[in-house]
């Protein structure tokens, strides 16, 4: 098993760079980059950039790269292409101090995209993801600031959705073709077809001030007065305000895992093991338990990953809006619409290389559940 695992930690270096270099060869194709945002953001506010950068010439040379660049100074252009690593300053050995471009001896030199991305690895092997483009921090505080919503969404979300969904379909399983069987999963295909979002914005309406109950607050994870509050009283606030959300993210997981275990016992229930352990008279819960479950949730155990990744850092950016949150929904829709480079390539690292570490973790709870499975004599 050792030896796989190894193989496993091998594999994710080729991987990731595989995952990193799709997504950034796609972002060479794409329309507008940050410096065309910033571009747009100072021409819909005047001259704001001529009053901090000071006046400068206008050569339409160096300001023709950028469409609608007209009235920015092309030192103030060169500038923002160093600061955010698509060129760099160069300088002749007479020059002396800091590389300025200023100096007559300095002058601006293109990076170009293949060595643009040599550098980004380079920095990303370190766990160096530089700093935002648009919010003067780093991209590990920006994430761990956001962090707290997309934990709380997919923490709960997955829990709750394992602890109801996996008792609920074993039910199913056992009374298959019952009136219990029948209503519980006309309730669930109701729940499977709700988007998460409209769902949200009903759960609203009813419960938090919309048209009928005001029983849950609208906004945010906390209360204004949240620090001054006791730890029982803390808690309380903190439950009172997740709780719709929660319910809305958790809505559509809790469908599907709730019909993959009901498909996966049937499909062990109607196998000749099971009738034979009936047989030698073992009680249906020991068998059921005894024989059945550990079989049956393999598959279950499969789908994991994947369902704690979705929820835990694919966060919506409609729940999250619904119900006035700040988390890495929100976060990884800015960055996209501003071209924030730094933001979305270093979380898709992060995301990245936990999922496939995820993977390998997938695979160890195989082998703790069914001790005979063997990868390693598999993949020998």
């Amino acid at each position: 098993m050792a030896a796989y695992i190894l193989r496993r930690l091998l594999l994710i270096i080729p991987t990731l760079i595989g995952i990193m270099l799709v997504n950034f060869t796609l972002t060479q194709f794409v329309p507008g980059g940050p410096i065309e945002q910033i571009i747009a953001r100072v021409q819909g506010e005047g001259d704001a950039f001529r009053n901090i950068a000071g006046a400068g010439g206008d050569t339409q040379q160096q300001q023709s790269e950028y469409a609608g660049a007209r009235g920015i100074p092309p030192e103030l252009l060169d500038q923002l292409e160093v600061q955010m690593g698509f060129a760099r300053i160069t300088c002749t050995p007479a020059h002396q101090g800091e590389p300025d471009l200023k100096s007559p001896e300095c002058h601006k030199e293109k990076i170009g995209a293949v060595e643009r991305f040599l550098i980004m690895m380079g920095n990303y092997l370190r766990f160096d993801f530089g700093t935002s483009f648009f919010r003067s921090i780093s991209v590990i505080d920006l994430v761990v600031e956001k962090m707290p919503v997309s934990i709380t969404l997919g923490l709960w979300s997955t829990l709750i959705a394992y602890l109801i969904s996996i008792p609920l379909g074993i039910r199913k399983a056992v009374r298959n073709g019952s009136a219990f069987d029948t209503w519980t999963s006309g309730i669930i295909i109701i729940g499977y077809a709700i988007p998460a979002f409209l769902f949200a914005v009903l759960l609203m309406v009813l419960f938090a001030g919309g048209s009928y109950w005001q029983i849950f607050p609208l906004r945010g994870l906390t209360s204004e007065n949240f620090d001054s509050l006791s730890l029982i009283g803390k808690i309380k606030d903190y439950l009172w305000h997740i709780t719709l959300p929660v319910v809305a993210t958790t809505i559509s997981s809790f469908a599907t895992l709730t019909l993959l275990t009901k498909n996966s016992f049937l499909d062990e229930i109607n196998k000749q093991y099971v009738m034979t352990a009936r047989a030698k008279g073992l009680t249906e819960r020991r068998v059921l338990y005894g024989h059945v479950f550990r079989n049956a949730m393999l598959i279950v155990i499969a789908g994991f990953p994947a369902m704690f990744l979705g929820v835990f850092f694919g966060s919506s950016i409609l729940i999250e809006t619904i119900f006035s949150l700040d988390g890495l929904g929100r976060l990884g829709f800015e960055a996209a619409v501003q071209r924030d480079y730094p933001v979305i390539f270093g979380t898709l690292y992060v995301f990245g290389l936990l999922g496939l570490l995820v993977g390998i973790l997938s695979d160890l709870m195989y082998v703790l559940v069914d001790p005979r499975i063997d990868f390693e004599r598999r993949a020998g």
